[in-house]
């Protein structure tokens, strides 16, 4: 008759504090660029984690794949060659430049969203601003366009 109730409910996760937000946050961003990009799939492996997103893991893949490749480039480049190339240097620059530049914005922007107050939405900043109402507009004689002559 009586069935085995509620399930127990699960305590709810804290936010950890800001400070080590913060030093995350630092840790992850130097992570990346003192490794000029090779280990930015660190940093999206971490936001992937916690934001448990498809879109964050998607990405932390991609990133793996990118700098697989980035490393099979630099592999392929012939070593009887004394420097590299202006192509290949180029190559090489915007590609390290890219991936630095791409992942350090998009963590902090999505990891800053996540951890924001409100549950990832940022508050307007017109949030309790009301327009002053418009008086209502009605017709008033002398005060609107003369009729139409009639043809």
């Amino acid at each position: 008759m009586h069935g085995h109730g509620y399930p127990p409910q699960q305590p709810p996760t804290r936010r950890p504090s800001s400070g080590t937000l913060t030093g995350l946050r630092v840790l992850f961003v130097a992570l990346t660029l003192l490794s000029c990009g090779f280990l930015s799939w660190a940093a999206l492996l971490r936001l992937a984690a916690v934001t448990r997103r498809t879109l964050d893991w998607s990405l932390m893949a991609g990133a793996v794949v990118l700098n697989g490749c980035m490393v099979a480039f630099i592999l392929n480049i012939p070593e009887d060659e004394p420097e590299l190339t202006d192509q290949q240097a180029v190559v090489l620059l915007g590609w390290m430049l890219c991936s630095v530049a791409g992942t350090i914005a998009y963590y902090l922007y999505a990891e800053i969203r996540h951890y924001a107050p409100g549950g990832g939405l940022a508050p307007s900043p017109y949030a309790g601003y009301l327009p002053p109402a418009a008086p209502p507009v009605t017709s008033t004689p002398g005060y609107a366009y003369p009729p139409a002559p009639a043809r």
